[in-house]
């Protein structure tokens, strides 16, 4: 007994070590985007007519904290991943900690993509939708913080989405999940996603769509990726007996 509550809580340090290692590489990356914020900000307000509008002075240090915050966690996503790889790799065998180390770039370029399709395809497109909407209606003015938090709110989710494909090969190899399970789970995932689409995106019908479809898209690609290194798997088990 004694020896079990010493394993319990040398894996609890050591969960709190990989934690904190991960919070310190969030803090410099933050204060590392922090410092070129103002440039990220010319950036990603270069296409718009004008300047946005802030309400105090406040404002200005919250959408900065904001873009930041952003850009820190697209960066501590591959540390991240590889602290809790270290957590779990004494769990695995050689050949599991080899393939399942090849994932973490991965993690990096599909957080990436999926950013990239929030603001370059999906934002356009939404705030093009709503701000026709108040043509010839309204006087629309964006605020720094309320234009900054929609744009937040609508892309990040999906830098998160896109990690799915990669999750679910991950949890397939460490015998987590399979392709059976993921297609009995299909209508129940399918479920949660249209809510997930609906909660991140403006009350129209075309928005949802359009966020839904490439959920469901996403969706399926897993369940694909899952039977391919499912199937692998389980050859390379079959070969391991056959030797044995």
């Amino acid at each position: 007994m004694e020896n079990r509550d010493l394993q319990v809580i040398g894996h609890l340090e050591e969960l709190r070590n990989r934690i904190i290692k991960t919070l310190a590489g969030f803090i410099v990356f933050f204060i590392g985007s922090f410092i070129f914020v103002q440039d990220i900000y010319g950036w990603l307000i270069k296409d718009l007519d004008g300047k946005l509008a802030v309400l105090g002075p406040s404002e200005i240090l919250w959408v900065y904290m904001m873009i930041a915050a952003v850009f820190a966690i697209a960066a501590t996503i591959p540390l991240a991943a590889f602290q809790t790889w270290r957590f779990v790799a004494p769990a695995l065998k050689m050949e599991e900690r080899r393939v399942t180390l090849r994932f973490i770039p991965g993690l990096f370029f599909l957080f990436i993509a999926g950013i990239s399709f929030g603001y370059f395809v999906l934002f356009p497109i939404v705030l093009g939708f709503l701000t026709t909407l108040s043509a010839g209606q309204f006087e629309m003015m964006f605020t720094a913080e309320k234009y900054f938090r929609f744009m937040i709110n609508l892309i990040l989710p999906f830098g998160l989405l896109f990690e799915m494909p990669l999750v679910v090969m991950f949890l397939t190899r460490l015998g987590i999940l399979n392709p059976m399970r993921l297609a009995k789970a299909r209508k129940l995932s399918y479920f949660a996603l249209v809510i997930v689409s609906i909660l991140i995106t403006p009350p129209d019908l075309i928005s949802d769509i359009l966020v839904i479809v490439p959920l469901l898209v996403l969706y399926e690609i897993s369940v694909q990726l899952s039977n391919f290194v499912y199937r692998k798997k389980l050859k390379r088990e079959d070969a391991a007996l056959t030797v044995a």
